[in-house]
């Protein structure tokens, strides 16, 4: 039986974020999940891995009125397969930050850019006036992109307001498009952005992986793989696996 991969997250405020890691932590050991969770005040992160029952199972709990009461009604869900078990152990880890910008401005529990569903990413791009900025790292880049995307060179997410400050301008950059693997390094980047006055900050829903899901190929703007963190490397249309090789260790950044 194939296992089933989910990729999660959610701004929402989690002011018992602490408490919440024993009880996710049993729920998901009891289903037999593998992967890695990051709960912080700020919202949850995670890819897991398992069956399909138990994948299922621990949805209902993320989004039930259980664990995190409610909260987690707009989770952002993604689904994908791996022949073999993607993961080697269970993580559940507490962090300042589901994704590390390392910067106080900008809250995407209060105000975030406008969400472009994939179906409508390809028209978005055609807009003459758009600035299309790819917020990766730098190795993830060099394995696909969006053609005629912005890399901005960085080693790290936290190196992106550094970019910002040196690259882009309210002022010239009246209307910019970002996208990420699964939408939510772009989903804070675009907080950031309001945050320093720029004025219309799109960003692709779901990211590469929903796009790629969703879109047909014939059909798609986008080139080369998609990196992900676990030991599947990359995924293609479909979401498909494309390369056999190990990557490191699941990141949240």
């Amino acid at each position: 039986m194939p296992i089933r991969v989910a990729a999660f997250y959610q701004f929402v405020p989690l002011p018992d974020w602490r408490d919440l890691r024993p009880p996710l932590l049993a729920v998901c050991a009891d289903l037999g999940i593998y992967g890695t969770v990051l709960l912080a005040r700020e919202g949850i992160n995670g890819t897991v891995a398992g069956s399909p029952e138990s994948i299922a199972a621990l949805v209902d709990t993320l989004q039930g009125d259980g664990v995190f009461g409610g909260r987690l009604d707009r989770l952002d869900l993604k689904y994908s397969t791996a022949a073999t078990m993607p993961f080697g152990r269970l993580k559940i880890r507490l962090k300042r930050e589901i994704v590390t910008l390392g910067h106080p401005g900008g809250d995407p529990t209060a105000r975030v850019g406008t969400y472009v569903e994939p179906a409508d990413w390809n028209a978005l791009l055609d807009r003459p006036d758009i600035l299309v900025l790819d917020t990766r790292n730098g190795f993830e880049v060099e394995m696909g992109s969006f053609v005629g995307a912005i890399d901005p060179k960085i080693g790290r997410f936290g190196e992106f307001p550094d970019f910002a400050a040196r690259a882009l301008d309210p002022q010239k950059h009246k209307t910019i498009a970002m996208f990420c693997t699964g939408g939510i390094r772009c989903e804070k980047a675009s907080a950031y952005l309001l945050s320093l006055g720029f004025d219309e900050v799109f960003h692709l829903k779901g990211g590469i992986l929903k796009y790629l899901e969703t879109v047909q190929p014939a059909n798609s703007r986008w080139s080369g793989d998609c990196f992900v963190f676990d030991e599947r490397v990359a995924l293609g249309h479909g979401l498909q696996q494309t390369r056999r090789d190990k990557s490191g260790s699941p990141a949240d950044d």
